[in-house]
Parts: C-alpha cells; sequence; structure tokens
C-alpha cells in the first residue's frame, strides 16, 4: 500500500467518522427537540447543575465544542454569568467522553448493518420523528465504519521503521505527546476524532497507554482552540468563559502529568486486555477527575480570566439580547432564543402604546420622548432578528420548526407596524400638546375604553405567540370585531360633538386618528396570532 493510498483512506475514514457523528448529533438533537432546550435551562440554577446539563447536551450533540461555543454565545448574550457557564463547561468535557466509549466498542463488523437499516428508514419513512431515528442508526453505523477504514489505513503505518522512531521518540518525551494532541485537535476540531484516531492505532497494535495518555492530554487542550476563535469579537464575559475553558484543560493536563503512570496502571487493570478501552477509559478519567478537583475551585478560574481579561463590559448590549449567531449550532435552541427576543420586542411595542396614550391624557412631552427612543429599539430589533431568521431557516430544523418560523417572520413584521401606530399616536399627542387641544369627558371615556380592547387584543397576541397557542385565536376575533364597532360608534360620536360645537375641527382629527391607529393595532395583533394557528395546523 503506497502512501497516497494511506493518505486517502485517513482522510475518507476521518470523514466518514466525523459525518457520522454529526449525523447522529443532528438526530439526537432534533430527536430531543424542546427537551433540550428545557435541560439548558435549568444550567442557571447552580453549577452542579451546570456539569450534569452541560454533560447531557454534549452527549446528544456529540461535541463538547459546539457546547462551549453555545455556552459563549449565552454569556455573550447576557442569559448566563461565569459562574453557571464554568459548570456547563467541565460537564462537556464529560460529556465528550462517552463518544469514546462508543468508539471503543468493536463493532466495525456490524456497521454495515446500521447503515443499511439507517438508511432505510431515512428513504422510507415519511414521519419526520422515524427519520430523525433512521439519521441516528445511520449516523452510528458510519462512525464505525470510519473507524475501520481509518484502521485499515493505518496498519501499514504501524509497520513502517519511520513511525516505530516515532513512537519511540513520544514515548520517552511526554511534551511531543502532549504537543501532538494539542496540534490534532486543534486541526480536526474535535477531541473525539482525536481519540477515536488513538483508539484506531491501538487497534493495529503499535501503541501503549505511555503513548496515548499524553496525546489525550494534550487533545484536551487544543479542543479549546474552537471556544477561543468563538469568543474572538464578542463581550469580555465571554471571552472570559473561553478562557475558563483554557484554564480548565491546561491545568487539569498539569496534574496529571506527574500521574501518568499511575493513571495507565489504573486503566490497564479494569481492562487489562483492551487498548483501545484503555484509551477511552484514560479519556473519561481525566476529565471526570479534573472536574471533581476544579468544581470546588471554579471562584479560583473566574479569578484566573478576570487577571487575564481585566474590567467588565461597560456598554449594555444594544439591540438582541437573547440571539447570538453562536448558537445556530443548535438550532432547537436557537429558535427558543429567537422566540425569547420576539417576546421582547412584542411587550417593547405594548409598553409604547400605553406610553403614547398615557402621553396624550397628561400631555406629557417626556413620556412622547420616550416614546420615540423606544421606537427606535423596536427598529433595531426588527431589523437583527429578520436576519437571524434568514440564518435560523438555512438550518437543519424539523417540519413545526419551520412553520414557527416562517410565521416568525410576518409575527415581527406586524409588530414592528405596533410599534409604528404608537410612534403615531405620540405624533398626535405632540400636536395636541402644541396646538393645546381640548376634550370632552366623553369623547377621552370613549378613548380609554377603546384603549382596553386594543391593549387586550396585543396581551391575548403575545400569549398566543409565546405558548404556540391557536386556541386564543377565537377569542381575540371576538375581541377585534368589538373594536371595530367601537371605532364606528366612536366615530359618529365625535363627528356629532362636532356639530354640537363640543369639539373643534383640528381637536376632532387628531381624535379620529387615534381611534384608527388604535383599530389598526388591533388588527395587527389579530394577525400575530392567525399566524400562530398557520404554523401549528401545518
Amino acid at each position: 500500500m503506497n502512501a497516497m493510498t494511506i493518505i486517502i483512506g485517513l482522510i475518507g475514514g476521518l470523514g466518514l467518522f466525523l459525518y457520522g457523528m454529526k449525523l447522529m448529533g443532528e438526530g439526537l438533537e432534533n430527536a430531543a427537540g424542546e427537551g433540550l432546550k428545557s435541560i439548558l435551562e435549568k444550567a442557571t440554577s447552580n453549577k452542579f447543575m451546570g456539569v450534569l446539563v452541560g454533560a447531557i447536551i454534549t452527549a446528544v450533540v456529540q461535541s463538547s465544542s459546539a457546547t462551549t461555543v453555545m455556552v459563549v454565545g449565552f454569556v455573550n448574550a447576557g442569559l448566563m454569568n461565569l459562574s453557571q457557564a464554568v459548570g456547563v463547561i467541565m460537564g462537556a468535557n464529560i460529556g465528550t467522553t462517552i463518544t469514546a466509549q462508543l468508539v471503543a466498542f468493536k463493532l466495525d463488523t456490524i456497521a454495515p448493518i446500521f447503515v443499511g437499516i439507517g438508511v432505510a428508514i431515512v428513504m422510507f419513512s415519511k414521519s419526520t420523528k422515524r427519520r430523525e431515528f433512521g439519521n441516528i442508526i445511520l449516523g452510528f453505523g458510519m462512525l464505525f465504519m470510519g473507524m475501520a477504514i481509518m484502521g485499515d489505513a493505518m496498519k501499514p503505518i504501524a509497520e513502517s521503521q519511520q513511525f516505530k522512531d516515532l513512537i519511540i521518540a513520544i514515548g520517552d518525551n511526554w511534551s511531543i505527546g502532549i504537543v501532538a494532541g494539542l496540534a490534532m485537535t486543534a486541526v480536526v476540531q474535535s477531541s473525539s476524532a482525536t481519540t477515536a484516531i488513538l483508539i484506531a492505532l491501538a487497534g493495529t497494535g503499535s501503541i501503549d497507554m505511555s503513548i496515548a495518555i499524553p496525546i489525550i492530554l494534550g487533545c484536551n487542550i487544543g479542543t479549546c482552540v474552537t471556544a477561543l476563535l468563538s469568543s474572538i469579537g464578542t463581550s469580555k464575559t465571554a471571552r472570559k468563559a473561553a478562557i475558563i475553558h483554557l484554564c480548565f484543560n491546561v491545568i487539569g493536563t498539569l496534574i496529571f502529568i506527574p500521574l501518568r503512570v499511575p493513571l495507565a496502571q489504573l486503566v490497564q487493570q479494569v481492562s487489562p486486555l483492551n487498548v483501545q478501552r484503555q484509551i477511552a477509559n484514560a479519556h473519561a478519567v481525566f476529565n471526570i477527575t479534573n472536574t471533581i478537583i476544579l468544581l470546588p475551585l471554579s471562584n479560583y478560574l473566574i479569578l484566573i480570566a478576570n487577571k487575564v481579561i481585566k474590567g467588565d463590559d461597560e456598554i449594555e448590549k444594544a439591540g438582541a439580547k437573547f440571539i447570538d449567531d453562536r448558537l445556530l449550532e443548535t438550532p432547537v435552541i436557537a429558535l427558543g432564543q429567537l422566540i425569547k427576543e420576539v417576546l421582547r420586542m412584542a411587550n417593547k411595542a405594548k409598553q409604547n402604546v400605553e406610553i403614547a396614550i398615557k402621553a396624550f391624557e397628561s400631555d406629557d412631552e417626556k413620556l412622547v420622548e420616550k416614546v420615540y427612543k423606544n421606537e427606535k429599539i423596536i427598529n433595531v430589533l426588527e431589523q437583527e432578528i429578520t436576519t437571524y431568521l434568514v440564518k435560523l431557516s438555512k438550518t437543519e430544523v424539523s417540519d413545526q420548526q419551520k412553520g414557527i418560523i416562517a410565521s416568525t417572520f410576518h409575527v415581527v413584521n406586524d409588530i414592528e407596524r405596533i410599534g409604528d401606530h404608537a410612534e403615531n399616536i405620540a405624533d398626535l399627542t405632540n400636536e395636541k400638546i402644541i396646538k393645546r387641544l381640548e376634550y370632552t369627558s366623553e369623547a377621552l371615556e370613549e378613548l380609554k375604553q377603546m384603549y382596553d380592547y386594543t391593549i387586550y387584543s396585543l396581551q391575548l397576541a403575545i400569549e398566543s405567540y409565546e405558548n404556540n397557542d391557536p386556541n386564543k385565536v377565537e377569542e381575540l376575533l371576538n375581541v377585534e370585531q368589538r373594536i371595530d364597532t367601537l371605532e364606528r360608534e366612536f366615530r359618529s360620536s365625535h363627528i356629532r360633538r362636532l356639530n354640537e360645537g363640543k369639539c373643534t375641527a383640528t381637536a376632532g382629527a387628531v381624535y379620529l386618528d387615534i381611534i384608527s391607529n388604535l383599530e389598526r393595532i388591533g388588527d395587527h395583533s389579530t394577525n400575530i396570532a392567525e399566524n400562530i394557528n398557520a404554523s401549528v395546523s401545518r
């Protein structure tokens, strides 16, 4: 077998392994769906729960790098503090050992069966859930087929004199092994892939634990590169989270350098005849022990990060708070955060309607200015959310999630229009203040009555979107009909007041414009709920 054939085998085997791992991870992630989102929200309770959550999520998405990048995204969005992030990062390192444990099983002979079953399910199943299950089985089979291809490609390498000389050099110098593991993982962006290559080498009988352990230590440092690159351009706190990840693995490596021989002896006693299982176990022991030692000292890790990156974020993040491009690695979580951002925008628009009417009633110019300030925020949110929706729509999401994304495009547009109507009312308030317009108590009472129905319709729309609940549509339609009726009645009664000389023409025009804007807000509220109804029925 010539060098080119070996290289092709290695590249193909590694590619198949990585794609299989990705396919299995995406299948598990989509199958977990909303459950994954609720699991992550529990990470904010305490750092011990964070460890468990980090381990579970990494076991699902099959990548500690992806989990850590998500953590950087959450910290950057201000949804997680450093203390909570530490736990999730440590848990992610434990979760990634599950992949190594899977790889250590010698299933390459039956891997084609998994591939065949997986392909059959994906091709012939109409149900989305069944197809996700098929992807999990297909990814599982491809992972082991990739391992088999790598193992076959490495057999000639293992027999060459140059490779034996390299192994002897690494065996005599643990620092070379650490650097090799770090470099390999930094290149392939996956500690699981580096561990898989080690396990494939072990299958050829060419390496033992004295060689493997330094490389394992190095690959745990190398996996930090992804998070460090991801943190470029983020807030100081997010960069600190990436530094904590690096410190955790570097300190763990320093702890285990003098413990290499005891660690090798331990895993050899547990699995005396299986070097592949020894490598997987060494990887697990390193990460679990490291977490046990450093979790109680997490405040010191935060202290180190604060020393490396000094100061806090001086300016509050403008625009969107809950969404971050790093979360797109896990679409189901990105969608959950997007919904939070849309709800924030909707509540900001509702608040603006309330402030605008209060300004009209009290002739308060400061409240008018507040409406204009909020409207600028709403416009920024509309642009950022729409851009994020486009990016999210290009990721791998389920049919139900596609429906939610499609409806949210319309929902965001309706919220932005509600904000515009609040601004219109503020403009009319300015006119009222400048021209010193007066209204009868009857006119103001009618306005309050219509406003109450309008705000109620907006609240129903927000609840409908928040809970993805189409059942509020009927109630909203009834409220909307009442708003339309009131608009007609109050228009007539105000014309009567004009004819009776109780109101000036200018005041009448402003009044009619306000009730018209309130009526339009009711229309947009109904649109929001009807869009939710359409997405649920898809």
